[in-house]
């Protein structure tokens, strides 16, 4: 309809925006080589037959499918069918639509990632529910990412250190500009922050279930081994009045072991702070 107006975004008519903000395939195509030109994997959004057959022509590395055609099985198969890789947006889905979907695009064997995403412009920050990347990744058992209308790169940055795998954030040089998404997106020094903040979470993950060797040095000097406290005779008993816990952890028995050491005799004189 050409009356239709996208709530909460825009008093400007649907319609008059997409005349607006069209572009000619040839205007594409320059875009695309622009692209190219800067290592920028060009990517587009179809929201039609059509428009999946004229990126095809351009020779697009992929397609990315909006939440709103989420589950719009007839044109997922469509885009399926060209067996590129796809990036479905799961907004405006419950799990059981997203299931359906991916189910579809999987049967024509395709590189799938699926983003989390809320449809809400901009989303507040307690409707991102964040931990939905991690229902998916279980659910899905595929790559899962994030794809972010909040304001600022908090939500997104959090969704990274729970596993997303990609980002989407909406991008502009400058929120002065006009259009309906400019106030909900970034400016460069913001997409600076979250291109850093990203790479050094993603690298910060893992799981902790050993000691990791880089700690030895540490631990030589910051552990304590067990030490005399006051010189000690042979065959006297050792108790808590002459031997301790000190550091460096370098000697024979260290901390933990110190209860062990109660109560046995000394079977030769020990001098005080002497490692035990």
């Amino acid at each position: 309809p050409t009356d239709m107006k996208p709530a909460d975004i825009s008093d400007e008519l649907l319609w008059d925006i997409i005349k607006r903000c069209e572009l000619t395939e040839e205007q594409e195509h320059e875009i695309k080589k622009y692209c190219e030109n800067h290592d920028i994997i060009y990517l587009c959004t179809p929201f039609s037959r059509e428009a999946a057959d004229r990126l095809e022509r351009l020779g697009v590395a992929g397609y990315k499918i909006g939440s709103g055609e989420c589950n719009n099985i007839p044109l997922l198969r469509h885009i399926a069918a060209k067996g590129m890789p796809m990036i479905l947006s799961t907004g405006m889905n419950d799990l059981a639509s997203i299931k359906r979907s991916v189910a579809v695009i999987l049967e024509y064997d395709v590189p799938l990632l699926v983003n989390h995403c809320v449809s809400e412009y901009p989303t507040p920050y307690e409707d991102m529910q964040i931990d939905t990347v991690g229902v998916l990744r279980s659910e899905l058992n595929l790559p899962i990412g994030i794809s972010d209308h909040s304001l600022g790169i908090y939500s997104t940055l959090g969704a990274v250190a729970l596993g997303a795998v990609a980002v989407e954030k909406h991008f502009t040089i400058s929120r002065s500009w006009p259009g309906p998404d400019t106030g909900l997106s970034i400016e460069p020094d913001e997409l600076k922050d979250l291109v850093q903040g990203s790479e050094i979470i993603w690298k910060s993950k893992g799981v902790r279930d050993k000691i990791h060797p880089a700690e030895q040095p540490v631990i030589e000097f910051a552990y304590a081994s067990v030490v005399a406290i006051a010189d000690v005779k042979a065959g006297e008993q050792l108790t808590r009045d002459n031997i301790w816990v000190k550091r460096p952890g370098t000697g024979p028995i260290l901390a933990p072991e110190f209860e062990s050491v109660l109560g046995k005799t000394a079977l030769t004189d020990i001098s005080t702070n002497t490692q035990l």
